[in-house]
């Protein structure tokens, strides 16, 4: 009876039941009903929360990458006119170092001129008071000489001795 009973079982879970069927049918349709109704509706509109929170992370996201573009741009835009204006500055630098150091050495070398020329005139005003005086000297020299001359008697052998007088006194005056 024990092995009849199994088989019974068996058979009839394997043998279609309209009855069960139908039933199992009308339980799975109102289970549906309960969980579209319960359930689903909470499940998508969560779902839907949820896309349109990740819809509006990309959006956020896409901003914030243009943003981020438009400030690269500009911060490129302005480093570019930061190279240009320090080159600008670099060169005026140079333009006015150069300028200036040409200025200097012109002026240096119109006075290094002045200061030849000066002392040239110096030179030459001390050249001319030096001849004055020697002139000055070998004038009263020889009016002191043709004295000499006069006063004495003028035979060849006393002109000679006063010469050589002359001479005498000129180089010790000189020393």
């Amino acid at each position: 009876m024990l092995t009849s009973g199994i088989i019974l079982l068996a058979g009839s879970l394997l043998s279609p039941n309209p009855g069960l069927i139908f039933w199992t049918a009308v339980t799975f349709v109102i289970v549906l009903l309960i969980l579209k109704k319960i359930a689903w509706g909470p499940i998508l509109s969560a779902l839907e929360e949820r896309e349109k929170g990740i819809q509006s992370s990309i959006d956020r996201a896409h901003q914030a990458k243009d943003e981020s573009e438009a400030i690269l741009l500009k911060n490129r835009e302005l480093l570019a006119k930061a190279d240009a204006e320090s080159d600008r500055i670099i060169r005026e630098g140079k333009e006015y170092s150069d300028k200036l150091r040409a200025d200097l050495t012109d002026k240096a070398q119109a006075e290094a001129k002045k200061m030849i020329a000066s002392a040239k005139d110096e030179i030459e005003q001390e050249k001319r008071r030096a001849l004055d005086v020697l002139r000055n000297e070998v004038a009263d020299l020889a009016v002191m000489g043709a004295e000499r001359i006069i006063k004495t008697a003028l035979d060849s052998d006393m002109q000679k001795k006063i010469v050589d007088s002359m001479i005498q006194d000129l180089s010790t005056k000189r020393n």
